[in-house]
């Protein structure tokens, strides 16, 4: 084997080395920000917001006359926001039809609720329930 071709060799497998222990450094990080975010959803602040959120929803939630009766965090949907902040969505009544999603954020410090939405199917029963 000649020195050209060892030298070669050795480039290849020096490049090889510094791209996977990139990759693997690039996987650790997203792994930490990921548990990270699950920490925030799962955090007293977090349940403030959600709490507060669905009794604007429904002044009665939680109690035997509202429509909703309890929420579960779909941890699956945690994510980074293109825009900033972190996306969950909650299901209400254990009904994957049934859902609120949010937008939580940093404001100096503060964790947020920067904004979301709701199910259809969640939107109409509030709706029938309000004009009765």
């Amino acid at each position: 084997m000649t020195k050209t071709m060892k030298i070669i060799i050795g480039s290849v497998v020096l490049i090889a080395i510094g791209l996977g222990g990139g990759l693997f450094y690039r996987h650790e990080k997203q792994v930490a920000m990921q548990q990270e975010m699950i920490e925030i959803v799962r955090s007293k602040e977090a349940t403030d917001i959600f709490e507060y959120g669905i009794q604007k929803l429904d002044s009665q939630a939680f109690t035997k006359e509202s429509i909703i009766q309890n929420y579960s965090v779909d941890e699956s949907t945690i994510e980074h926001n293109p825009l900033g902040g972190i996306n969950v969505t909650l299901f209400i009544n254990h009904d994957k039809d049934l859902y609120i999603f949010f937008i939580l954020d940093k404001d100096n410090g503060k964790l947020t609720d920067n904004g979301g939405g709701n199910s259809a199917n969640l939107e109409k029963l509030l709706a029938h329930r309000h004009k009765q």
